[in-house]
């Protein structure tokens, strides 16, 4: 056994987790669902996620082991990294975990998952998207599988931009002054181009467009890098247009935007893929179905036409608790969430599968075709263990809230500098 400080994670007390894993055998252990069936637990983050997908993964489960029960704990985004820490370093570990690409490099590095390296080809090999499985992998060895992905597109009301004599930006410029005169025309909360202050990570393309990033690797160590004129050029537009555009919370999360969508109160909303499928769900699930006639969608246009700008890929990774109580049955578990069938039911639901061969099934309507645009021109956030430390503390969220409140940029992105790079080299 060796133990391993979860340092990359930024816990004030190091945790001691087990690298190798518990005995292979899922029989006798005690841990039983109702009706005597052996429970592996799958922990599945937000709604991105559809509840039919879900089902099926269940059930395909159920007829591999009759014996056993799939059993999917919701968990929210919001505080993830500090409940995963929590938990994946004890005696009541989740079986298999899904985790944001941008954090499981941390997880991976710490020893939190088993080593699925010689599974890989099982799982799919080579047609697994490779920036995920790169996000997975830790010296050399992949820890965590790719789930899904999602490049941010546009969505906006054809019927409002109509109303207003506004087309369809094919520039940031036009897409800007639109989301400012849908703004001026709208009133007071409604939002041109909805932004809540907490969402930073709809600022990455102001900030990668001017030629700025978030942290940059020197010597070895890394350090953050919001404060170079390129990054503060960006961060300038992105107070621009929260203050001109969005009527959103200042101190506001975006989580859940087909919520205001649905209420009117949105003309053009930035946001991953998949949030088309929340926004036109059945009224019972919170959507608004009958907005979908009107609903349009374009990939973020960059500086000149015919263009896209640099948009964030997110997504999550799925791995394999270390500590699981039952790896096998929970293996198989990952194994569906990987097979053919499962990847084409998430594409069809507007979520890049986790295999490049499924792409197809995304589709050729308005989505797909803005999807395949927009994944042209994608970028992540900074390649560092640390960076889970920057997303628990909240370092982002903090910084933009204080921009939409109407700071002073260059200083506001200095204070961020600091503590960022703190939190990278800790």
């Amino acid at each position: 056994m060796k133990i391993i400080r979860l340092a990359a994670v930024g816990v004030v007390a190091a945790l001691a987790l087990t690298a190798c894993g518990n005995d292979s055998s899922d029989k006798g252990s005690g841990d039983a669902a109702a009706g005597g069936k052996t429970k592996v637990r799958l922990w599945l983050n937000g709604t991105d996620t559809p509840e039919p997908v879900r089902q099926y993964a269940i059930a395909e489960f159920a007829k591999q082991h009759p014996d056993a029960q799939l059993v999917i704990e919701q968990q929210v985004w919001d505080g993830l990294v500090d409940k995963l820490t929590t938990s994946l370093s004890g005696s009541d570990s989740p079986d298999v975990v899904e985790v944001g690409n941008t954090q499981a490099v941390a997880f991976s590095s710490a020893g939190a998952f088993q080593d699925i390296t010689a599974k890989k080809a099982d799982l799919g090999g080579d047609d697994l998207l490779k920036g995920f499985v790169d996000a997975g992998s830790y010296d050399g060895k992949l820890y965590a599988a790719p789930y899904y992905a999602g490049a941010r597109l546009v969505f906006y009301r054809k019927d409002l931009l109509k109303k207003n004599s506004i087309a369809v930006p094919t520039t940031m410029a036009e897409y800007v002054a639109a989301g400012e005169k849908l703004k001026k025309a709208g009133g007071k909360d409604f939002s041109g181009i909805w932004w809540p202050g907490q969402d930073w990570r709809n600022g990455l393309p102001y900030i990668w467009a001017e030629g700025g990033d978030l942290a940059t690797q020197q010597n070895g160590k890394w350090a953050g890098s919001l404060s170079t004129p390129q990054s503060v050029e960006g961060l300038k537009l992105v107070q621009q247009v929260m203050a001109n555009a969005s009527g959103a919370a200042k101190d506001g999360n975006e989580t859940d935007p087909q919520v205001p969508y649905c209420a009117g109160k949105i003309g053009m909303l930035s946001a991953p893929g998949w949030v088309s499928g929340s926004i036109t769900a059945p009224k019972a699930d919170g959507g608004c179905p009958d907005s979908k006639k009107d609903l349009g969608v374009f990939a973020l246009p960059g500086d000149t036409a015919g263009t896209t700008a640099p948009v964030f890929l997110g997504g999550s990774n799925v791995a394999i608790a270390a500590k699981s109580k039952h790896p096998d049955l929970a293996y198989d578990a990952l194994k569906i969430l990987l097979s053919d069938g499962y990847q084409t039911k998430m594409a069809e639901a507007g979520l890049i599968p986790a295999k490049t061969s499924l792409v197809t099934a995304l589709g050729t309507d308005d989505l797909a075709k803005a999807t395949a645009q927009s994944a042209t021109n994608t970028r992540s956030t900074p390649a560092a263990p640390g960076w889970a430390n920057v997303e628990s503390d909240k370092i982002m969220e903090d910084l933009f809230v204080q921009i939409a409140k109407g700071g002073d940029v260059a200083k506001l992105a200095a204070a961020a500098d600091q503590k960022i790079t703190a939190a990278l080299n800790r």
